[in-house]
Protein backbone atom coordinates (compact mmCIF):
# COMPACT_ATOMS: atom_id res chain seq x y z
CA UNK A 1 0.00 0.00 0.00
CA UNK A 2 2.85 2.41 0.71
CA UNK A 3 4.13 1.78 -2.84
CA UNK A 4 0.67 2.42 -4.25
CA UNK A 5 0.38 5.65 -2.26
CA UNK A 6 3.66 6.90 -3.71
CA UNK A 7 2.28 6.33 -7.20
CA UNK A 8 -0.98 8.14 -6.49
CA UNK A 9 0.84 11.30 -5.44
CA UNK A 10 1.75 12.02 -9.06
CA UNK A 11 -1.74 11.37 -10.43
CA UNK A 12 -3.43 14.68 -9.67
CA UNK A 13 -6.95 15.61 -10.68
CA UNK A 14 -8.07 12.05 -11.37
CA UNK A 15 -11.49 12.40 -9.77
CA UNK A 16 -13.69 15.48 -9.78
CA UNK A 17 -15.28 15.89 -6.38
CA UNK A 18 -16.33 18.76 -4.16
CA UNK A 19 -18.46 19.78 -1.23
CA UNK A 20 -22.23 19.93 -1.27
CA UNK A 21 -22.44 23.71 -1.60
CA UNK A 22 -20.29 23.97 -4.74
CA UNK A 23 -22.23 24.36 -7.97
CA UNK A 24 -19.44 23.20 -10.26
CA UNK A 25 -19.39 19.53 -9.37
CA UNK A 26 -20.12 18.44 -12.92
CA UNK A 27 -17.72 20.88 -14.60
CA UNK A 28 -15.19 19.37 -17.01
CA UNK A 29 -11.81 21.17 -17.02
CA UNK A 30 -10.90 23.02 -20.20
CA UNK A 31 -7.26 21.93 -19.92
CA UNK A 32 -6.97 18.80 -22.06
CA UNK A 33 -4.03 17.59 -19.95
CA UNK A 34 -6.20 17.23 -16.85
CA UNK A 35 -7.42 13.69 -16.28
CA UNK A 36 -11.10 13.50 -15.30
CA UNK A 37 -13.39 10.80 -13.94
CA UNK A 38 -14.76 10.39 -17.46
CA UNK A 39 -11.41 9.23 -18.84
CA UNK A 40 -9.30 7.97 -15.96
CA UNK A 41 -10.72 4.44 -16.11
CA UNK A 42 -9.66 3.98 -19.73
CA UNK A 43 -6.50 2.56 -18.18
CA UNK A 44 -7.37 -0.62 -16.22
CA UNK A 45 -4.54 0.01 -13.76
CA UNK A 46 -6.21 3.21 -12.59
CA UNK A 47 -8.95 1.38 -10.70
CA UNK A 48 -6.41 0.37 -8.09
CA UNK A 49 -4.73 3.77 -8.20
CA UNK A 50 -8.02 5.53 -7.42
CA UNK A 51 -8.68 3.04 -4.62
CA UNK A 52 -5.24 3.95 -3.28
CA UNK A 53 -6.27 7.61 -3.33
CA UNK A 54 -9.25 6.74 -1.13
CA UNK A 55 -6.98 5.10 1.42
CA UNK A 56 -4.54 7.99 1.04
CA UNK A 57 -7.33 10.34 2.04
CA UNK A 58 -6.81 9.16 5.62
CA UNK A 59 -3.05 9.72 5.48
CA UNK A 60 -2.19 12.75 3.35
CA UNK A 61 -3.73 16.17 2.82
CA UNK A 62 -3.36 16.77 -0.91
CA UNK A 63 -1.45 15.92 -4.07
CA UNK A 64 2.02 17.30 -3.35
CA UNK A 65 3.10 15.92 -0.02
CA UNK A 66 2.94 18.17 3.04
CA UNK A 67 1.59 21.24 1.23
CA UNK A 68 1.04 22.83 -2.14
CA UNK A 69 -2.05 21.26 -3.69
CA UNK A 70 -4.55 20.58 -0.88
CA UNK A 71 -7.73 18.52 -1.02
CA UNK A 72 -9.57 21.15 1.03
CA UNK A 73 -8.77 24.84 1.31
CA UNK A 74 -9.11 27.50 3.98
CA UNK A 75 -6.78 25.91 6.54
CA UNK A 76 -3.15 24.87 6.80
CA UNK A 77 -2.71 21.43 5.22
CA UNK A 78 -1.31 19.98 8.43
CA UNK A 79 -4.38 21.00 10.39
CA UNK A 80 -6.61 19.76 7.57
CA UNK A 81 -5.20 16.22 7.41
CA UNK A 82 -7.73 13.49 8.30
CA UNK A 83 -5.95 11.59 11.06
CA UNK A 84 -4.65 14.74 12.72
CA UNK A 85 -8.15 16.19 12.75
CA UNK A 86 -9.54 12.98 14.18
CA UNK A 87 -6.83 12.95 16.87
CA UNK A 88 -7.70 16.53 17.83
CA UNK A 89 -11.35 15.62 18.31
CA UNK A 90 -10.80 12.33 20.13
CA UNK A 91 -7.85 13.23 22.35
CA UNK A 92 -7.60 16.97 23.06
CA UNK A 93 -11.04 17.30 24.75
CA UNK A 94 -10.12 14.53 27.24
CA UNK A 95 -7.78 13.76 30.10
CA UNK A 96 -5.30 12.17 27.68
CA UNK A 97 -3.92 15.25 25.94
CA UNK A 98 -3.34 18.97 26.12
CA UNK A 99 -1.66 21.14 23.49
CA UNK A 100 0.41 24.21 24.26
CA UNK A 101 0.09 26.12 21.02
CA UNK A 102 -1.88 29.35 20.58
CA UNK A 103 -3.18 28.57 17.10
CA UNK A 104 -6.60 30.22 16.89
CA UNK A 105 -9.08 28.17 18.97
CA UNK A 106 -6.97 25.05 19.52
CA UNK A 107 -7.06 25.26 23.33
CA UNK A 108 -10.87 25.31 23.29
CA UNK A 109 -10.76 21.56 22.67
CA UNK A 110 -9.30 20.69 26.05
CA UNK A 111 -11.33 23.36 27.80
CA UNK A 112 -14.55 22.08 26.19
CA UNK A 113 -15.51 25.63 25.21
CA UNK A 114 -15.70 25.34 21.41
CA UNK A 115 -18.38 26.85 19.20
CA UNK A 116 -19.93 26.39 15.76
CA UNK A 117 -17.39 28.65 14.03
CA UNK A 118 -14.33 26.77 15.27
CA UNK A 119 -11.91 26.45 12.34
CA UNK A 120 -10.52 23.07 13.42
CA UNK A 121 -13.97 21.52 13.83
CA UNK A 122 -14.97 22.94 10.45
CA UNK A 123 -11.84 21.59 8.77
CA UNK A 124 -12.35 18.05 10.03
CA UNK A 125 -16.06 18.08 9.21
CA UNK A 126 -15.26 18.99 5.60
CA UNK A 127 -12.43 16.46 5.53
CA UNK A 128 -14.90 13.71 6.49
CA UNK A 129 -17.31 14.72 3.75
CA UNK A 130 -14.56 15.19 1.18
CA UNK A 131 -13.60 11.58 1.87
CA UNK A 132 -17.22 10.45 1.52
CA UNK A 133 -17.58 12.38 -1.74
CA UNK A 134 -14.46 10.72 -3.14
CA UNK A 135 -15.76 7.27 -2.25
CA UNK A 136 -19.17 8.02 -3.73
CA UNK A 137 -17.55 8.94 -7.05
CA UNK A 138 -15.49 5.75 -7.12
CA UNK A 139 -18.58 3.66 -6.42
CA UNK A 140 -20.47 5.44 -9.23
CA UNK A 141 -17.65 4.68 -11.65
CA UNK A 142 -17.45 0.97 -10.71
CA UNK A 143 -21.09 0.02 -11.08
CA UNK A 144 -21.94 -3.03 -13.21
CA UNK A 145 -23.40 -0.70 -15.81
CA UNK A 146 -20.20 1.36 -16.06
CA UNK A 147 -18.01 -1.74 -16.17
CA UNK A 148 -20.19 -3.21 -18.91
CA UNK A 149 -19.84 -0.01 -20.92
CA UNK A 150 -16.06 -0.26 -20.68
CA UNK A 151 -15.98 -3.97 -21.42
CA UNK A 152 -14.31 -4.81 -18.11
CA UNK A 153 -14.31 -8.55 -17.45
CA UNK A 154 -12.25 -11.43 -16.09
CA UNK A 155 -9.77 -11.03 -13.24
CA UNK A 156 -9.92 -7.23 -13.32
CA UNK A 157 -13.70 -7.31 -12.89
CA UNK A 158 -13.32 -9.67 -9.95
CA UNK A 159 -10.69 -7.43 -8.40
CA UNK A 160 -12.90 -4.37 -8.85
CA UNK A 161 -15.60 -6.17 -6.87
CA UNK A 162 -13.23 -6.24 -3.90
CA UNK A 163 -12.16 -2.62 -4.51
CA UNK A 164 -15.78 -1.52 -4.52
CA UNK A 165 -16.52 -3.32 -1.23
CA UNK A 166 -13.43 -1.75 0.33
CA UNK A 167 -14.57 1.69 -0.82
CA UNK A 168 -17.95 1.12 0.80
CA UNK A 169 -16.15 0.17 4.01
CA UNK A 170 -14.09 3.37 3.88
CA UNK A 171 -17.31 5.34 3.45
CA UNK A 172 -18.85 3.51 6.42
CA UNK A 173 -15.77 4.39 8.47
CA UNK A 174 -16.10 8.10 7.68
CA UNK A 175 -19.84 8.06 8.26
CA UNK A 176 -19.15 6.41 11.63
CA UNK A 177 -16.80 9.27 12.48
CA UNK A 178 -19.55 11.72 11.46
CA UNK A 179 -22.13 9.79 13.51
CA UNK A 180 -19.92 9.68 16.58
CA UNK A 181 -18.67 13.27 16.46
CA UNK A 182 -21.52 15.26 14.92
CA UNK A 183 -24.70 13.18 15.26
CA UNK A 184 -27.21 14.43 12.65
CA UNK A 185 -25.31 15.21 9.45
CA UNK A 186 -25.78 15.70 5.70
CA UNK A 187 -26.25 12.40 3.91
CA UNK A 188 -25.18 11.61 0.35
CA UNK A 189 -24.43 8.31 -1.38
CA UNK A 190 -23.54 7.29 -4.93
CA UNK A 191 -27.27 7.29 -5.72
CA UNK A 192 -27.24 11.10 -5.54
CA UNK A 193 -26.14 12.62 -8.82
CA UNK A 194 -23.15 14.95 -9.00
CA UNK A 195 -24.49 18.47 -8.66
CA UNK A 196 -26.88 17.63 -5.80
CA UNK A 197 -26.38 20.84 -3.82
CA UNK A 198 -28.37 20.59 -0.59
CA UNK A 199 -28.20 17.11 0.94
CA UNK A 200 -30.87 16.22 3.49
CA UNK A 201 -29.88 15.84 7.12
CA UNK A 202 -30.03 12.27 8.38
CA UNK A 203 -30.88 11.68 12.03
CA UNK A 204 -28.30 9.94 14.17
CA UNK A 205 -30.29 6.75 14.72
CA UNK A 206 -31.01 6.48 10.99
CA UNK A 207 -27.34 6.98 10.12
CA UNK A 208 -26.48 4.24 12.62
CA UNK A 209 -28.94 1.92 10.85
CA UNK A 210 -27.48 2.81 7.44
CA UNK A 211 -23.91 2.07 8.53
CA UNK A 212 -25.00 -1.20 10.10
CA UNK A 213 -26.81 -2.27 6.93
CA UNK A 214 -23.88 -1.29 4.71
CA UNK A 215 -21.40 -3.27 6.79
CA UNK A 216 -23.62 -6.34 6.78
CA UNK A 217 -24.14 -5.99 3.04
CA UNK A 218 -20.41 -5.94 2.27
CA UNK A 219 -19.31 -8.48 4.89
CA UNK A 220 -19.44 -11.34 2.38
CA UNK A 221 -17.97 -9.22 -0.43
CA UNK A 222 -14.70 -8.41 1.35
CA UNK A 223 -11.58 -10.52 1.26
CA UNK A 224 -11.34 -12.89 4.25
CA UNK A 225 -9.90 -11.67 7.53
CA UNK A 226 -6.12 -11.29 7.19
CA UNK A 227 -6.48 -12.12 3.50
CA UNK A 228 -5.87 -8.73 1.89
CA UNK A 229 -2.75 -6.69 1.18
CA UNK A 230 -1.24 -4.89 4.14
CA UNK A 231 -3.03 -1.61 4.74
CA UNK A 232 -6.25 -2.59 2.96
CA UNK A 233 -9.56 -3.42 4.61
CA UNK A 234 -10.84 -6.99 4.84
CA UNK A 235 -13.74 -8.86 6.39
CA UNK A 236 -12.43 -8.34 9.93
CA UNK A 237 -12.66 -4.59 9.35
CA UNK A 238 -16.41 -4.92 8.81
CA UNK A 239 -16.66 -6.92 12.06
CA UNK A 240 -14.64 -4.28 13.89
CA UNK A 241 -16.83 -1.39 12.78
CA UNK A 242 -19.95 -3.39 13.66
CA UNK A 243 -18.53 -4.13 17.11
CA UNK A 244 -17.81 -0.41 17.58
CA UNK A 245 -21.33 0.49 16.49
CA UNK A 246 -22.90 -2.04 18.84
CA UNK A 247 -20.72 -1.11 21.83
CA UNK A 248 -21.84 2.51 21.49
CA UNK A 249 -25.38 1.81 20.27
CA UNK A 250 -26.97 3.06 23.49
CA UNK A 251 -25.29 6.44 22.96
CA UNK A 252 -26.26 6.58 19.28
CA UNK A 253 -29.81 5.19 19.43
CA UNK A 254 -30.82 4.60 23.06
CA UNK A 255 -30.91 0.82 22.50
CA UNK A 256 -28.39 -1.62 23.97
CA UNK A 257 -26.60 -3.97 21.57
CA UNK A 258 -23.98 -5.53 23.82
CA UNK A 259 -24.71 -9.12 22.79
CA UNK A 260 -24.19 -8.15 19.17
CA UNK A 261 -20.89 -6.51 20.18
CA UNK A 262 -19.79 -9.75 21.85
CA UNK A 263 -20.68 -11.71 18.70
CA UNK A 264 -18.52 -9.62 16.39
CA UNK A 265 -15.64 -9.40 18.87
CA UNK A 266 -15.70 -13.19 18.97
CA UNK A 267 -15.42 -13.33 15.18
CA UNK A 268 -12.30 -11.17 15.24
CA UNK A 269 -10.68 -12.97 18.17
CA UNK A 270 -11.14 -16.29 16.39
CA UNK A 271 -9.85 -15.02 13.01
CA UNK A 272 -6.18 -15.78 13.64
CA UNK A 273 -4.92 -12.48 15.05
CA UNK A 274 -2.47 -12.52 17.96
CA UNK A 275 -0.89 -9.99 20.28
CA UNK A 276 2.52 -8.67 19.27
CA UNK A 277 5.08 -9.81 21.81
CA UNK A 278 6.53 -6.38 22.60
CA UNK A 279 4.00 -3.59 23.15
CA UNK A 280 6.39 -0.81 22.07
CA UNK A 281 6.92 -2.43 18.66
CA UNK A 282 3.37 -1.46 17.71
CA UNK A 283 4.44 2.19 17.55
CA UNK A 284 7.86 2.14 15.86
CA UNK A 285 9.07 3.14 12.39
CA UNK A 286 9.10 -0.50 11.24
CA UNK A 287 5.78 -1.46 12.82
CA UNK A 288 4.27 -2.54 9.50
CA UNK A 289 5.60 -6.11 9.51
CA UNK A 290 4.23 -6.82 13.00
CA UNK A 291 0.86 -5.28 12.24
CA UNK A 292 -0.35 -8.32 10.35
CA UNK A 293 -0.50 -10.15 13.67
CA UNK A 294 -2.41 -7.69 15.84
CA UNK A 295 -3.61 -4.72 13.82
CA UNK A 296 -6.94 -5.03 12.02
CA UNK A 297 -6.71 -1.73 10.16
CA UNK A 298 -3.91 0.82 9.99
CA UNK A 299 -3.34 4.21 8.40
CA UNK A 300 0.04 3.88 6.73
CA UNK A 301 2.86 6.40 6.47
CA UNK A 302 6.25 6.51 4.79
CA UNK A 303 8.86 9.20 5.37
CA UNK A 304 9.56 9.45 1.64
CA UNK A 305 6.28 8.66 -0.11
CA UNK A 306 3.57 9.99 2.24
CA UNK A 307 4.92 13.27 3.54
CA UNK A 308 2.47 15.21 5.69
CA UNK A 309 2.32 17.55 8.67
CA UNK A 310 -0.46 15.39 10.05
CA UNK A 311 -0.84 11.76 11.01
CA UNK A 312 1.86 10.09 13.07
CA UNK A 313 4.27 12.81 11.89
CA UNK A 314 2.22 15.24 13.96
CA UNK A 315 1.78 12.82 16.89
CA UNK A 316 5.54 12.25 17.18
CA UNK A 317 6.88 15.75 16.47
CA UNK A 318 4.27 17.62 18.51
CA UNK A 319 4.99 15.43 21.54
CA UNK A 320 8.70 16.35 21.65
CA UNK A 321 9.96 19.42 23.50
CA UNK A 322 11.66 20.60 26.66
CA UNK A 323 14.66 18.44 27.60
CA UNK A 324 13.72 15.71 25.13
CA UNK A 325 16.35 14.99 22.46
CA UNK A 326 14.59 14.66 19.06
CA UNK A 327 17.18 12.16 17.82
CA UNK A 328 16.10 9.80 20.61
CA UNK A 329 12.80 9.50 18.74
CA UNK A 330 14.18 9.36 15.19
CA UNK A 331 13.35 12.94 14.13
CA UNK A 332 15.27 16.13 13.51
CA UNK A 333 13.25 18.37 15.81
CA UNK A 334 10.30 18.69 18.14
CA UNK A 335 7.28 20.97 17.96
CA UNK A 336 6.76 21.35 21.72
CA UNK A 337 3.00 20.91 21.78
CA UNK A 338 1.25 17.88 23.27
CA UNK A 339 1.47 16.28 26.72
CA UNK A 340 -0.87 14.42 29.04
CA UNK A 341 -2.55 15.27 32.34
CA UNK A 342 -1.94 13.94 35.85
CA UNK A 343 -5.30 12.16 35.64
CA UNK A 344 -3.77 9.73 33.12
CA UNK A 345 -0.38 9.46 34.82
CA UNK A 346 -2.11 8.51 38.06
CA UNK A 347 -3.75 5.50 36.41
CA UNK A 348 -0.33 3.80 36.56
CA UNK A 349 1.01 2.56 39.90
CA UNK A 350 4.57 3.02 38.64
CA UNK A 351 5.34 5.66 36.03
CA UNK A 352 8.79 4.23 35.26
CA UNK A 353 7.28 1.39 33.24
CA UNK A 354 8.88 -1.28 35.41
CA UNK A 355 5.54 -2.78 36.45
CA UNK A 356 3.57 -1.77 33.36
CA UNK A 357 5.54 -0.99 30.22
CA UNK A 358 2.61 0.97 28.79
CA UNK A 359 3.62 3.81 31.15
CA UNK A 360 5.61 5.63 28.47
CA UNK A 361 6.31 9.06 29.97
CA UNK A 362 9.16 11.54 29.72
CA UNK A 363 9.44 13.25 33.10
CA UNK A 364 12.89 14.90 33.22
CA UNK A 365 12.34 18.64 33.44
CA UNK A 366 8.57 18.10 33.25
CA UNK A 367 6.10 18.96 36.02
CA UNK A 368 3.29 16.52 36.68
CA UNK A 369 0.71 19.26 37.22
CA UNK A 370 -0.19 21.89 34.65
CA UNK A 371 -0.49 25.50 35.77
CA UNK A 372 -0.27 26.88 32.24
CA UNK A 373 -1.20 24.70 29.25
CA UNK A 374 0.97 26.90 27.02
CA UNK A 375 4.17 25.75 28.74
CA UNK A 376 5.45 22.45 27.34
CA UNK A 377 7.35 21.57 30.52
CA UNK A 378 4.08 21.35 32.45
CA UNK A 379 2.49 17.94 32.05
CA UNK A 380 4.38 14.72 31.32
CA UNK A 381 5.33 14.03 27.71
CA UNK A 382 4.25 10.79 26.02
CA UNK A 383 6.94 8.69 24.31
CA UNK A 384 4.67 5.96 22.92
CA UNK A 385 5.03 6.74 19.21
CA UNK A 386 8.52 6.99 17.72
CA UNK A 387 10.27 7.18 14.35
CA UNK A 388 12.92 4.72 15.53
CA UNK A 389 12.78 1.13 14.37
CA UNK A 390 12.40 -1.75 16.79
CA UNK A 391 16.21 -2.09 16.72
CA UNK A 392 16.78 1.60 17.50
CA UNK A 393 17.62 2.93 14.04
CA UNK A 394 15.95 6.08 12.65
CA UNK A 395 13.30 5.83 9.94
CA UNK A 396 13.87 6.68 6.30
CA UNK A 397 13.55 10.43 6.97
CA UNK A 398 14.20 12.57 10.04
CA UNK A 399 11.55 15.10 8.96
CA UNK A 400 8.67 12.79 8.03
CA UNK A 401 8.06 9.54 9.86
CA UNK A 402 7.56 5.93 8.74
CA UNK A 403 5.36 4.98 11.68
CA UNK A 404 1.95 3.56 10.79
CA UNK A 405 -1.09 4.32 12.94
CA UNK A 406 -3.13 1.43 14.43
CA UNK A 407 -6.71 2.59 13.98
CA UNK A 408 -8.10 -0.80 15.05
CA UNK A 409 -6.18 -3.57 16.80
CA UNK A 410 -6.83 -6.81 18.66
CA UNK A 411 -6.15 -5.38 22.12
CA UNK A 412 -9.12 -3.06 21.67
CA UNK A 413 -11.27 -6.06 20.73
CA UNK A 414 -10.28 -7.83 23.96
CA UNK A 415 -11.29 -4.76 25.95
CA UNK A 416 -14.56 -4.30 24.04
CA UNK A 417 -15.47 -7.96 24.57
CA UNK A 418 -14.93 -7.75 28.33
CA UNK A 419 -16.85 -4.49 28.61
CA UNK A 420 -19.77 -5.76 26.55
CA UNK A 421 -20.05 -8.86 28.76
CA UNK A 422 -19.93 -6.73 31.91
CA UNK A 423 -22.74 -4.62 30.46
CA UNK A 424 -24.92 -7.69 29.88
CA UNK A 425 -23.80 -9.07 26.52
CA UNK A 426 -24.17 -12.83 26.22
CA UNK A 427 -23.13 -15.72 23.99
CA UNK A 428 -19.38 -15.14 23.99
CA UNK A 429 -16.92 -18.00 23.78
CA UNK A 430 -14.21 -16.34 25.90
CA UNK A 431 -15.94 -16.27 29.26
CA UNK A 432 -16.21 -12.92 30.96
CA UNK A 433 -13.10 -11.65 29.17
CA UNK A 434 -10.90 -11.55 32.25
CA UNK A 435 -8.44 -13.95 30.63
CA UNK A 436 -8.22 -11.67 27.59
CA UNK A 437 -7.48 -8.67 29.81
CA UNK A 438 -4.80 -10.63 31.65
CA UNK A 439 -3.18 -11.42 28.28
CA UNK A 440 -2.82 -7.66 27.73
CA UNK A 441 -1.45 -7.13 31.22
CA UNK A 442 1.00 -10.02 30.91
CA UNK A 443 2.40 -8.48 27.74
CA UNK A 444 2.72 -5.18 29.60
CA UNK A 445 4.59 -6.88 32.48
CA UNK A 446 1.71 -5.89 34.78
CA UNK A 447 0.05 -8.01 37.46
CA UNK A 448 -3.11 -9.94 36.53
CA UNK A 449 -6.30 -7.97 36.97
CA UNK A 450 -7.65 -10.30 39.65
CA UNK A 451 -11.19 -9.15 38.98
CA UNK A 452 -12.63 -6.66 36.55
CA UNK A 453 -15.47 -4.17 36.61
CA UNK A 454 -16.47 -1.31 34.33
CA UNK A 455 -14.31 1.27 36.11
CA UNK A 456 -11.31 -1.02 35.70
CA UNK A 457 -12.08 -1.47 31.99
CA UNK A 458 -12.22 2.29 31.38
CA UNK A 459 -8.87 2.79 33.13
CA UNK A 460 -7.36 -0.20 31.30
CA UNK A 461 -8.49 1.26 27.99
CA UNK A 462 -6.61 4.45 28.90
CA UNK A 463 -3.47 2.49 29.75
CA UNK A 464 -3.58 0.29 26.66
CA UNK A 465 -4.95 2.67 24.00
CA UNK A 466 -3.57 6.06 25.06
CA UNK A 467 -3.32 8.53 22.14
CA UNK A 468 -4.92 6.04 19.71
CA UNK A 469 -8.12 8.10 19.17
CA UNK A 470 -10.54 6.25 21.45
CA UNK A 471 -10.72 8.32 24.64
CA UNK A 472 -13.53 10.80 23.89
CA UNK A 473 -15.86 8.05 22.65
CA UNK A 474 -15.00 5.91 25.69
CA UNK A 475 -15.67 8.69 28.19
CA UNK A 476 -19.01 9.52 26.58
CA UNK A 477 -20.07 5.86 26.70
CA UNK A 478 -19.21 5.77 30.41
CA UNK A 479 -21.01 9.06 31.11
CA UNK A 480 -17.80 10.79 32.18
CA UNK A 481 -16.93 13.13 29.31
CA UNK A 482 -19.09 16.14 30.20
CA UNK A 483 -20.74 16.98 33.50
CA UNK A 484 -18.96 16.67 36.82
CA UNK A 485 -18.85 12.91 37.42
CA UNK A 486 -15.21 12.78 36.34
CA UNK A 487 -12.89 15.78 36.36
CA UNK A 488 -9.37 16.28 35.06
CA UNK A 489 -7.03 19.28 34.92
CA UNK A 490 -8.36 22.18 32.86
CA UNK A 491 -11.65 20.54 31.97
CA UNK A 492 -14.00 23.51 31.71
CA UNK A 493 -11.01 25.91 31.59
CA UNK A 494 -10.36 25.55 35.34
CA UNK A 495 -7.11 24.06 36.64
CA UNK A 496 -8.85 21.59 38.96
CA UNK A 497 -11.51 20.80 36.38
CA UNK A 498 -15.22 21.62 36.57
CA UNK A 499 -18.46 20.23 35.20
CA UNK A 500 -19.17 21.04 31.57
CA UNK A 501 -22.35 21.29 29.53
CA UNK A 502 -23.68 18.02 28.09
CA UNK A 503 -23.98 19.73 24.68
CA UNK A 504 -20.26 19.05 24.24
CA UNK A 505 -20.97 15.34 23.87
CA UNK A 506 -21.48 16.30 20.24
CA UNK A 507 -19.56 18.78 18.15
CA UNK A 508 -21.59 21.45 16.36
CA UNK A 509 -22.46 21.42 12.69
CA UNK A 510 -20.13 24.13 11.34
CA UNK A 511 -21.81 27.49 10.94
CA UNK A 512 -20.57 27.69 7.35
CA UNK A 513 -22.45 24.53 6.36
CA UNK A 514 -25.60 25.67 8.14
CA UNK A 515 -25.46 28.83 6.04
CA UNK A 516 -24.83 26.91 2.83
CA UNK A 517 -27.41 24.17 3.32
CA UNK A 518 -30.94 25.16 4.40
CA UNK A 519 -31.77 21.51 5.17
CA UNK A 520 -29.47 21.41 8.20
CA UNK A 521 -30.48 21.97 11.81
CA UNK A 522 -27.84 22.70 14.46
CA UNK A 523 -27.14 20.31 17.33
CA UNK A 524 -28.83 21.24 20.59
CA UNK A 525 -27.14 23.91 22.67
CA UNK A 526 -25.09 25.56 19.93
Amino acid sequence: MKRILSIILVVSGMVLIGTSCHKDLDTVPLDKDVVTAATVFDDPANYKFVLAKLYAGLAISGQQGPHGDPDITGIDEGFGQYLRGYWYHQELPTDEAVIGWNDQTIKDFHHQTWGASDVFITAFYYRIFYQIAAVNEFIRETSDEKLDERGVSGTLREDIGFYRAEARWLRALSYWHALDLFGNVPFVTEADAVGFYFPPQIQRANLYAYIESELKAIEGLMKPARGNEYGRADQACTWMLLAKLYLNAEVYTGAQKYTECVTYCDKIIDAGYSLVGTFAHLFTADNGPVYANEVIFSVNFDGISTTTWGGTNFIIHAGIGGDMAPEDYGVSGGWGGTRTTSAIVNKFDDITGATDNRAMFFTEGQALEIDDISIFNEGYAITKFTNLTSTGDPGSSLEYVDTDFPMFRLADVYLMYAEAVLRGGTGGTHGNGEGLIDDLRTRANADPAGSIDLDFILDERARELMWECHRRTDLIRFGKFTGGTYLWPWKGKIKEGVATDSKYNLFPIPASDLTANPNLVQNAGY
